[in-house]
Order: structure tokens, then C-alpha cells, then sequence
């Protein structure tokens, strides 16, 4: 039975290493250097928020550890760390490094290292392979094989997961990458596409994400002009949406946030750079969705001049913090950087996230609008279903800023709750 070694147990890893343990066809370790992470899993306790990863948990024994020891004689490495950017943008390869460093010590002739995390092209052959051949002292290509299969994991998704969502699949030794393609479908019911280079495979996942924040930047910049003249954009996309071809619907909103889309683009500007090439169309979607907290700031300043107050002084709920709906994820969320920017203005800031307690200054939906004069929406969960217009008259709020387009504009926005949306 191979043994298969999982680096890294968090949205990607967990997930993935479930999926080769349900199989029963492998011997599988996970490793994380969190100590907090592997207890969790051990007493069958889901550090992350996913669905299908909370039911194989309970169902299976996976066997999770922090003891690098525990690598030896592995066959198939697969790394799942996070590859996140630096304060000025710039990639932060330290996870994928420090992996590298830890599985070189334990490769063996004839094995196999993975890479899904998530970076620019060139970085298993620029970065991870001479990390990997001097502390193994065994060369790449002839004496181990490094293969890429970007992740595709989307938290909080009840319908695609990691069984059944298609993969992309490229080899340093090309003849070997039906191998490691047949590896995959050994575990997911998924497609699993067999790309030439390890080069193409990389660079389909940041083409996925720098896709999606491309047009999330068209849509924010029109939010933008279309408030300055007087248009719902959201009615407007809907209708653009009834074109049965050529026309994708994204929608504006306070920000992106996540693992993907707000942090993959930067990976290909700078190594693009590198190579003497200039994404001036990449930088500038980054720079508009980079803007949109501070422009749902604005909207509630509007919304507070319209009763004769600021921002500074005022008492302000800001409902949700993590960066997409029903999960736990904190991870580049714009609700962070909206909550900065009120407290630098001066405002007395009540937040309140269901799924992040310890960062929530209340304990319900109920207290967290007690007497404030302004709400802002920075990610919808379902459990604010019951924000209702009957529930923020009763509380008399005067001003709701919808950071998401996810309430009712119609049903709120009244002389006596005055509404703002981000395009509407």
C-alpha cells in the first residue's frame, strides 16, 4: 500500500486527505505544524467550515499529526499549504518553502511531490525543485518527479467539494502524468484533465481567479458610476443576465477577500514583471476591488449626512466579518479592513459575525443593533435572515449601508431607513 504524506490541514488539505483516506487504497499521514489543528481533527473536531469535510471527519480515522518523522517512506507528498502576499503585495512563498524544506528530508527515490497550492507558473521549477534536490541530494526529473494540481476548493459550498469538482493535472516527467492523473481518480468522481508542463498547470488557477476578479472590478467600477447617477446596477445586470449568450453575470460588492481571488492575481503581476512583461489590466482590477471598503465606508457617511451626523461619534453595527457567507474564513476579508477604517474615522464600532465569536463585541443579532445609529452589511450570513425593515424600525436605525446587495432595497429604504447599496 503507497503512503501518502498530506502538508498542510487547513481548507485545502483537510479536505483532500479525507478523500484518499475514504478510498481505503492508501496509507495516509496529514501533517501541520499547528498543534491546535491536529488535536481538533484527532478528537474528530472540523477546524474548518465545510460540509463534507465535518461528515468524512466523523465517519473516518485520519490519522493527523505534527511529528515530521512521521513523513518517512512516503510515496506522493502533496502540499496544501496557504500562499499568501506580503504588506506590499508582493508573494509570500514562506509556506511553500518551508514545506519543501521539510519533505526533502524524507524523499525517497521514485517519489512523488504535489504542489495545489495556488502560484504564479514557474514556481515548481524555479522554487520548489532546488529546494527539494539539495536538501535530498537526489535530482528532479530523473530521480523524483514534482507534479502541480491546483486546488479548487470553495468554502461553504454544499454542491461542489473537493470530490467532484474537475482538476487540472501537469508533470514534471511528462510520461508520468497519467500516473499521478490516476492517482487522483483512484479517490474523486471528478474529471481530471492531463495538461503538457507542469508551467500550464500552474497557470490555470490564477487565469480562474484573475478572471473573476477582473469582472468583479468592472462591476464594483460600475456600482460606482452608476450610484453617481442615480441607477440600480443590480436590476441593470439582471436584465443584461436574460442574454442567453456571450454575457457572464458578476456582481459589485464592499470588496473581495479569500485565499483566491484577492490575493492569486499579485502571484502572476510579479513574476510576469520578472520577465519584463507589465499587467497594467491586472493591477488595475486590484486597485478598484482594493478600493470598495473604503467607497462602502462612504456610502454610510452619505446615508448619516441625509440625518444631519458623521461617522465620527456615531455608534455603527458592522454585521458580519468573515469574507464570504456561512463560513469562518477571515482570510483577506474586506469586513476587516471596513472595521479599520471606521474606528480610524472615529466611529464606535459594535461587530457581530455568528461564525466568529471571538472577534464579535455582542452575542446576538438582537443586541448588536441595540441603539446605533447605522448599519453596514459586510458579508451576509443566513442566519441575519430576520434583518428585516420591522426589525430595524422597532430598533430605530436610521441608516442601513447593504455592502452585499443581499437585502431588500424596497422593503428597507423608506424616509425612515435610508438605504444604501453598492450600485443601487
Amino acid at each position: 500500500m503507497k503512503k501518502v504524506s498530506i502538508i498542510g490541514l487547513g481548507y485545502v488539505g483537510l479536505p483532500l486527505a479525507l478523500a484518499i483516506e475514504r478510498s481505503g487504497k492508501y496509507d495516509v499521514v496529514g501533517f501541520d505544524i499547528n498543534n491546535k489543528q491536529v488535536s481538533k481533527i484527532l478528537s474528530k473536531e472540523c477546524p474548518i467550515t465545510d460540509t463534507q469535510a465535518e461528515k468524512d471527519l466523523k465517519e473516518l480515522s485520519l490519522h493527523a499529526t505534527k511529528d515530521k518523522e512521521e513523513l518517512k517512506n512516503t510515496d506522493i507528498f502533496i502540499i496544501c499549504v496557504p500562499t499568501p502576499v506580503l504588506d506590499d503585495y508582493t508573494p509570500d512563498y514562506t509556506p511553500v518553502i518551508k514545506a519543501a524544506e521539510t519533505i526533502s528530508k524524507y524523499l525517497k527515490k521514485g517519489a512523488t511531490v504535489v504542489l495545489e497550492s495556488t502560484v504564479n507558473p514557474g514556481t515548481c521549477e524555479e522554487i520548489l525543485v532546488p529546494i527539494l534536490e539539495k536538501g535530498s541530494k537526489l535530482v528532479a526529473g530523473k530521480d523524483f518527479n514534482v507534479a502541480m494540481c491546483p486546488e479548487r476548493i470553495n468554502p461553504g459550498d454544499t454542491k461542489w467539494n473537493v470530490y467532484n469538482i474537475p482538476r487540472n493535472i501537469g508533470s514534471l516527467i511528462r510520461e508520468k502524468t497519467k500516473e499521478i492523473a490516476d492517482f487522483y481518480r483512484s479517490f474523486l468522481d471528478a474529471e481530471i484533465n492531463e495538461v503538457s508542463t507542469v508551467k500550464v498547470a500552474e497557470s490555470t488557477k490564477i487565469v480562474e481567479n484573475a478572471f473573476r476578479d477582473i469582472n468583479i472590478a468592472y462591476v464594483n467600477e460600475l456600482a460606482k458610476s452608476f450610484d453617481a447617477m442615480g441607477i440600480d446596477l443590480i436590476e441593470t445586470l439582471q436584465g443584461a443576465s436574460n442574454k442567453p449568450f456571450s454575457f457572464m453575470a458578476h456582481w459589485p460588492s464592499r470588496g473581495v477577500g479569500g485565499h483566491c481571488i484577492a490575493v492569486d492575481p499579485y502571484y502572476l503581476i510579479k513574476r510576469a514583471q520578472e520577465s519584463g512583461f507589465d499587467h497594467r489590466f491586472l493591477k488595475m482590477a486590484r486597485e478598484v476591488n482594493n478600493s470598495m471598503p473604503e467607497y462602502t465606508v462612504s456610502r454610510l457617511q452619505e446615508g448619516l449626512n441625509e440625518i444631519e451626523k458623521s461617522v465620527k461619534g456615531s455608534k455603527i453595527a458592522l454585521l458580519g466579518l468573515s469574507y464570504k457567507s456561512n463560513v469562518a474564513d477571515l482570510r483577506e476579508s474586506p469586513s476587516l479592513e471596513i472595521l479599520d477604517i471606521l474606528k480610524e474615522m472615529g466611529a464606535k464600532v459594535i461587530s457581530y459575525d455568528p461564525y466568529i465569536p471571538d472577534m464579535s463585541d455582542v452575542k446576538s443579532l438582537e443586541e448588536v443593533l441595540d441603539n446605533v445609529d447605522g448599519i453596514i452589511l459586510g458579508t451576509y450570513h443566513d442566519k441575519f435572515g430576520d434583518l428585516t425593515e420591522e426589525i430595524l424600525k422597532r430598533k430605530n436605525i436610521k441608516v442601513v449601508v447593504d455592502g452585499v446587495n443581499k437585502l431588500g432595497k424596497d422593503e428597507i429604504g423608506n424616509k425612515k431607513v435610508i438605504y444604501r447599496g453598492i450600485g443601487r
